[in-house]
């Protein structure tokens, strides 16, 4: 060996003996690491064959099983509110008014079931179509020698109007005479059925629906509010024109008083929107879903826009009256057609639901106000 092999090889023991920690035994440590390696490798092996558990386990099956109950059940309780209306539709106490001699009138009085038509009597067919202006009744027949008139009111409810003609052509074909009917209070003349009418279910809803919705995104936070506020406003009547202006110009459903209907429809749709700004103020985006799901099952179905409140059962028909959406047709009915008469009740039910809805939001605004204040004195 020369003297600079000699010299290399110390150098070289040294520099391993510091590298594995100056033990001093570098042999037992190169073995301790080979050790600790084959078992980490082994801990590999043994994780990677081993497959993951499934996520959320018994919960997460538990949570999936309850969201599908719950649909299930959401599914058969909207088929029940649209449904179950429908399939139950007939007269329901509506009032009917008849004139003609007393024994005749008499006679149709015991033919109709009560729970079907609540009879007036009338002394001419000139008080009985001024009590379907008034409306004090729905329709009439005037019974005569020669046969039987009857007068309907197609713009106070389609249906009513058709089981109306039913009778009176039921009753002339007895008396073997002949039935004529009168149209006192009409759609348009380009929409004689009143299907604009009926179509206007969801832009009421949907008006009272989107604004707050949209706005909450455009605009969120309590700093916000006041700015909703007036956007929900002025969503309201510039919505209510486009729509009462299709409803004239377009469909021809409405030939009455074009500033009174906007106004009605404007006060409809504010009724809506202000109970669900003031909701979605206080409580998130949960108390929001929770009116819009209350309105899609009831206030949709129990409207009574495409038939007429009399066409659904007593107590249905009363719950959607009370309702922005039923409210909201009756006073569209009341201005439209009957100049105003009848539009007392909705405008009360719509001015409640607005009021607590403006309730709402003012509560949230004085709640954002002392949070300012709290924060500046902190």
């Amino acid at each position: 060996m020369s003297t600079t092999d000699a010299t290399a090889a110390p150098t070289e023991t040294t520099e391993t003996t510091e590298t594995t920690g100056n033990t001093g035994n570098t042999g037992t440590t190169e073995v301790t690491g080979t050790a600790d390696l084959a078992a980490a490798t082994a801990a590999t092996a043994a994780t990677a064959a081993t497959p993951p558990p499934a996520p959320g386990g018994t919960k997460g099956t538990r949570r999936i099983a309850a969201v599908v109950v719950g649909l299930a059940a959401a599914i058969t309780l909207l088929l029940c509110a649209f449904g179950l209306p429908s399939a139950n539709g007939g007269p329901h106490h509506a009032p009917l008014g008849v004139s003609g001699p007393r024994q005749a009138v008499a006679a149709v009085q015991e033919r109709l079931p009560q729970e079907q038509w609540d009879v007036k009597t009338y002394a001419n067919a000139h008080a009985l179509t001024e009590a379907i202006h008034d409306r004090d009744v729905v329709g009439g027949l005037a019974l005569g020698a020669d046969g039987v008139d009857v007068y309907t009111a197609s713009a106070g409810g389609q249906q009513i109007s058709t089981a109306i003609s039913g009778l009176g052509t039921g009753l002339a074909d007895q008396r073997h005479v002949k039935a004529t009917t009168h149209e006192v209070v009409g759609f348009g003349a380009d929409d004689p059925h009143g299907t604009g009418l009926g179509s206007l279910a969801l832009p009421l809803m949907f008006g009272g629906i989107l604004p707050v919705l949209i706005l909450a995104l455009v605009a969120p936070g309590a700093a916000t509010l006041r700015a909703r506020l007036g956007g929900v406003i002025a969503f309201a009547l510039v919505a209510a024109a486009g729509v009462t202006a299709v409803l004239h110009f377009a469909t021809g459903t409405i030939d009455g008083e074009y500033a009174r209907t906007w106004l009605g429809l404007a006060f409809g749709m504010l009724a809506l929107g202000l109970p669900f700004l003031g909701l979605q103020s206080l409580f998130g985006q949960r108390g929001f879903l929770g009116l819009a799901v209350a309105m899609m099952f009831l206030g949709n179905p129990l409207s009574g826009l495409a038939t007429g409140p009399y066409w659904l059962p007593d107590g249905w028909s009363t719950l959607g009256r009370l309702l922005p959406m039923g409210a909201a047709g009756s006073l569209l009915r009341a201005d439209a057609f009957f100049d105003g008469t009848g539009a007392g009740a909705p405008l009360a039910v719509l001015g409640t639901w607005s009021a607590a809805g403006l309730a709402m939001v003012l509560v949230a605004l004085r709640r954002a106000g002392r949070g300012e204040e709290s924060r500046v004195r902190g």
